[in-house]
């Protein structure tokens, strides 16, 4: 391999370097996201109208555009992509719960959001373990765990009178603070691993 200096003065780019710069774009506009759907929805969280219906299924199904975008460029650097693809498939079939769920109420939908928190967050967790050469990956990793449990919680919070999704855009805005998080802590290029 070729490590020497190019004309700018910095080492080329290595392929955990293209993963880190890929990996921290991706995690910025997770929080952008994450920031403005945590706020539609907590303006919306009463009720389960037609907004707060549709912005529960673009949450996963955003989740697995972003899947297959760090799928695509962790595959390119040969990276890990098996718990990615898990991730696609956990939020796609969640996306379809959340519709279904959506013309039962609230309580159905903070089930099926619950079972979805569990899952996706365990798989976060160890994606995040693998990952963790490339920095920044301690805050996925307690983002995984923290998934977990908020998912048992919002599973026991549907069977409660007065159920709301406002705990969802709480849970939501969370997940993206860690996502900025970890984008900040991501090994920059040009620094030695």
């Amino acid at each position: 391999m070729d490590t020497s200096v190019t004309s700018r003065g910095t080492a080329p780019a290595t392929p955990a370097t293209g993963a880190a710069a890929s990996l921290r774009k991706l995690y910025f506009l997770r929080f952008a996201f994450a920031a403005v759907w945590a706020g539609l929805l907590f303006a919306t969280a009463d009720t389960l109208g037609p907004l707060s219906a549709v912005l529960l299924v673009v949450y996963p199904l955003f989740d697995v555009a972003c899947a297959v975008v760090d799928a695509r460029s962790a595959r390119a650097v040969g990276g890990p992509v098996r718990g990615l693809y898990v991730n696609i498939a956990l939020s796609t079939l969640t996306a379809v719960g959340l519709a279904v769920a959506a013309t039962s109420g609230i309580p159905a939908v903070l089930r099926v959001w619950g079972v979805w928190a569990v899952t996706a967050g365990l798989v976060q967790l160890v994606v995040g373990a693998v990952r963790r050469r490339l920095g920044g990956q301690w805050a996925m990793i307690v983002s995984g765990a923290i998934s977990t449990l908020a998912g048992a919680s919002f599973f026991a919070q549907a069977g409660a009178d007065g159920a709301t999704l406002s705990n969802l855009a709480g849970y939501a805005f969370l997940g993206g603070v860690f996502f900025l998080v970890s984008a900040l802590r991501l090994k920059h290029p040009g620094k030695s691993a």
